[in-house]
């Protein structure tokens, strides 16, 4: 097989990883900075060019595109998806996964464990969007953010009026979420892969810090799930429509509750804390599925 890996930078833990695991099942690949790419979209022979040229065909494409480049990077993609090329995270499905008001509400559709959440441009009456998500402490998040940043905890009541109307003086789309005290700070990252788990660590943040992210000096170690946290797992994958992901669940006294839906899981920290070749789970999943016009929206959406 021929596989692409759409990635800016191929030094990256995850993208030589992937390159590895291709290489040692007998595969070809290229890996391509999806910014350097340009499209030709011409009736009935869309193509993709890097580079001065045309690039030639794929069996499968693995995008690895980052929060800054979402609009872009979904554009490349779908280009070639409509080439028919088979791409093991759809297009539209990584454009879901990146709207964080959006995957909560198709979480929520599907009655899969959430924190409870409240989304406004200029409410009427702060106090009781507050309330509505059970009061202080409470999580406030930038829509836009990402790996943590634009995440504050307010304490009391007080603290939370005063950051939400900073962040609105500043027309900024803000989260108002339901903070899980019982979590202590640790949240659990399941890699899902073709519908099923392939691999799942515990993050615990850093000493008097609430954010788990491993980057912020978060500590990983591998984690036993129950039946019910690997439901939510792959149920959130499946409504995202991801066939790879990474899916981050709080425990909480209500059950498993989901954080966020990651299209592009780095894969350092978890082959590191399980010992698991993650990469091979992905190539394998490729093998077992890639095929010319696979892709169910066809480029669409």
């Amino acid at each position: 097989m021929k596989i692409a890996i759409l990635s800016r930078n191929e030094n990256l833990y995850s993208t030589r990883r992937l390159k590895e695991a291709i290489l040692a099942r007998g595969h070809e690949v290229d890996i391509i900075d999806t910014l350097h790419c340009y499209m030709d979209i011409t009736s009935s022979r869309p193509a993709v060019r890097f580079h001065g040229e045309e690039l030639p065909k794929y069996d499968a494409i693995i995008p690895r595109i980052g929060a800054s480049v979402t609009f872009y990077g979904t554009a490349v993609a779908r280009q070639f998806e409509m080439m028919g090329t088979f791409n093991i995270n759809e297009s539209v499905a990584i454009s879901r996964s990146r709207d964080k008001l959006r995957s909560l509400q198709l979480l929520s559709r599907k009655g899969i464990g959430l924190p409870r959440t409240g989304f406004a441009s200029k409410p009427d009456n702060i106090k009781d969007l507050i309330k509505n998500v059970g009061g202080a402490p409470l999580v406030i998040k930038l829509l836009e953010g990402t790996q943590g940043i634009g995440v504050v905890l307010a304490d009391t009541a007080k603290a939370a009026e005063s950051i939400i109307e900073a962040f609105m003086g500043l027309k900024a789309n803000i989260l108002v979420q339901e903070y899980i005290k019982e979590a202590g700070g640790a949240d659990i990252r399941c890699l899902v892969v073709g519908g099923r788990v392939v691999a799942a660590m515990k993050r615990q943040g850093a000493e008097g810090e609430f954010r788990s992210n491993l980057h912020r000096g978060g500590s990983a170690e591998i984690v036993k799930l129950t039946k019910e946290e690997r439901a939510t797992a792959v149920n959130a994958a499946k409504a995202m429509g991801l066939n790879f992901c990474g899916v981050d669940l709080l425990r909480s006294h209500n059950g498993p509750m989901v954080m966020e839906v990651n299209s592009s899981p780095g894969l350092e920290g978890i082959e590191k804390a399980t010992g698991l070749d993650v990469a091979g789970k992905v190539i394998e999943f490729i093998e077992k599925n890639a095929r010319f016009n696979a892709t169910k929206t066809k480029g669409r959406g």
